[in-house]
């Protein structure tokens, strides 16, 4: 097993013992039956679960760079995966969650969401990439009211709704 493989593997060992220990703690919350507090502690757990198993299967995997007898140098033809994370992403996603935070409460639930996701696909529009600022502005608005009303009807629970206050 190569070192790639042996940090895929702790990985996996980590994200499956973490989610394990979630789960025990999701279960000793209180709860009645239906939808209650500890329903997506719960379901958390079992994602997680699920992806530390997915985990450990592509620890086991062959890696297809071996599976493969390419020529060790790179043609023209082929590019290389661009996998680097630019700085200034990171920290303008940081300040973007930060001020959603920040906003929250006063402004409210259903407008710093839409904000706060827009902004965020702008961020991660890549640069040679033009902006579809309509597209990104119409999943926000869909998104933000999709996930009120569902907190609001199904789960009985109230997200705040700031500046809406009197209209919602």
């Amino acid at each position: 097993m190569n070192t790639l493989n042996k940090k895929e593997l702790i990985i996996g060992l980590a994200m499956l013992g973490a989610s394990l220990a979630y789960l025990v703690l999701a279960q000793q919350l209180p709860g009645h039956d239906g939808v209650d507090a500890a329903t997506v502690p719960k379901l958390l757990a079992g994602l997680l679960s699920l992806l530390g198993v997915m985990q450990l299967i592509s620890a086991f995997a062959k890696p297809k760079a071996a599976a493969e007898h390419a020529s060790p140098v790179p043609t023209e033809a082929e590019e290389q995966p661009a996998d680097v994370i630019e700085p200034k992403t990171v920290l303008k996603t940081l300040g973007l969650i930060l001020g959603y935070m920040a906003l929250l409460g006063p402004v409210g639930f259903p407008i710093m969401t839409v904000v706060y996701l827009y902004l965020q696909f702008l961020v991660l529009t890549p640069v040679n990439q033009k902006a579809r600022h309509l597209t990104y502005l119409l999943i926000a608005v869909i998104c933000s009211a999709l996930i009120f009303l569902l907190f609001r009807e199904a789960f009985d629970l109230m997200l705040p709704a700031g500046l809406l206050n009197n209209f919602i």
